[in-house]
């Protein structure tokens, strides 16, 4: 059974200091807005309603913590880089998001969520600058795959995984990996799961240390 079906809603944060105390451990999940971040989350949790899912991007625009189990937690990152969402609260993720992913001492590993077709987007690669230094591991989920034939598919996975090792698994010696997902089809469920279970049954004190701060 994977921890994630344990999860529970704790809170929903709109600046740092309302987040829970710095201390467990911590998977980030993160995506662009209609990426299929909230549909991933609920497909891994056997839950329907955990994350909110919409047709209309945009609508994750807080912090969502949920606790799975013995100080292990699963955070909802607001979706980024829907037009409409007003400038003042683009700015405020802007500004928030940085410092949670580069000083959070408790989050231990980061999940982006990207829909294959688009493949990485600006945005993506801008969370994955702010984490990667931090030498944590990262796994994309490149999600709606069943929209693809299967070799346009494999192919996009393969281009992918060269550009995030290249970037930021090789220069950071960060580990880095991804993989095909469809919530919809039920696809790479299990691989997700596995990804998850070993991070979350990682030892903390063999993570390496958050980036120092300037």
């Amino acid at each position: 059974m994977c921890l994630l079906q344990n999860a529970s809603f704790i809170i929903s944060a709109n600046h740092l200091n309302e987040l829970p105390e710095d201390e467990g451990l911590e998977i980030a999940f993160a995506g662009r807005s209609n990426a299929g971040k909230s549909s991933a989350i609920n497909t891994l949790s056997r839950q329907n309603r955990l994350a909110y899912v919409s047709k209309q991007p945009g609508r994750t625009q807080l912090i969502n913590f949920f606790s799975i189990n013995d100080g292990k937690s699963l955070v909802d990152l607001p979706g980024y880089g829907f037009a409409k969402v007003p400038s003042a609260i683009k700015a405020h993720w802007q500004k928030t998001l940085p410092v949670y992913l580069q000083e959070r001492k408790s989050l231990i590993g980061l999940i982006i969520v990207v829909d294959i077709r688009r493949s990485l987007t600006e945005l993506d690669m801008k969370m994955l600058d702010w984490f990667a230094p931090r030498q944590r591991p990262i796994h994309l989920l490149l999600t709606k795959s069943d929209k693809l034939s299967r070799d346009k598919a494999l192919r996009t996975l393969r281009e992918v995984k060269n550009q995030v090792e290249a970037s930021w698994g090789i220069p950071f010696k960060t580990p880095c990996s991804a993989q095909l997902f469809s919530s919809l089809k039920k696809q790479g469920i299990k691989d997700a799961e596995d990804i998850i279970q070993k991070w979350l049954s990682s030892d903390k004190n063999n993570i390496p240390n958050p980036m120092p701060k300037p």
